[in-house]
């Protein structure tokens, strides 16, 4: 009798928690693609980063050459984007900050994101030194 009891009492306790599992399932599945789609961004952000590093390098190696100049620069670096540069949203490059010793490209841009209205901007600047002769 009193097994049969007990096995009643485990009956109804199960039956209140019936469909409690996919309850439990949508608020997790929610909470692992908000971090799934967190990752993914992080990584779209880095990469636009890296890319816009990168052009303002090879825009600082093109205009600090001897002979060349701050155009030369800026026309290499958008080059550089144009074909490397998908991630990268509305890039434009410009030389300001440049002095007759020292290059400095910067290149600035949006980054791709999978949020409406979420805006993220990327600025990447590079300089070095302009080759030039010295009388020793």
């Amino acid at each position: 009798m009193l097994s049969r009891l007990r096995a009643l009492v485990r009956r109804r306790q199960l039956r209140g928690d019936r469909g409690f599992g996919s309850v439990e399932f949508a608020v997790l599945a929610v909470v692992v693609l908000a971090l799934i789609f967190t990752v993914i961004q992080v990584g779209l952000y880095y990469h636009a980063r890296k890319v816009a590093q990168s052009a303002a390098r090879q825009g600082v190696e093109a205009g600090r050459a001897f002979g060349a100049s701050e155009g030369d620069g800026v026309a290499q670096a958008q080059n550089f984007l144009n074909r490397f540069g998908g991630s990268v949203q509305g890039a434009s490059v410009s030389s300001a900050g440049s002095t007759a010793e020292e290059i400095r490209i910067t290149v600035r841009g949006s980054v791709a994101t999978l949020v409406p209205g979420l805006e993220l901007d990327v600025t990447q600047h590079a300089d070095a030194p302009i080759e030039r002769w010295t009388n020793p």
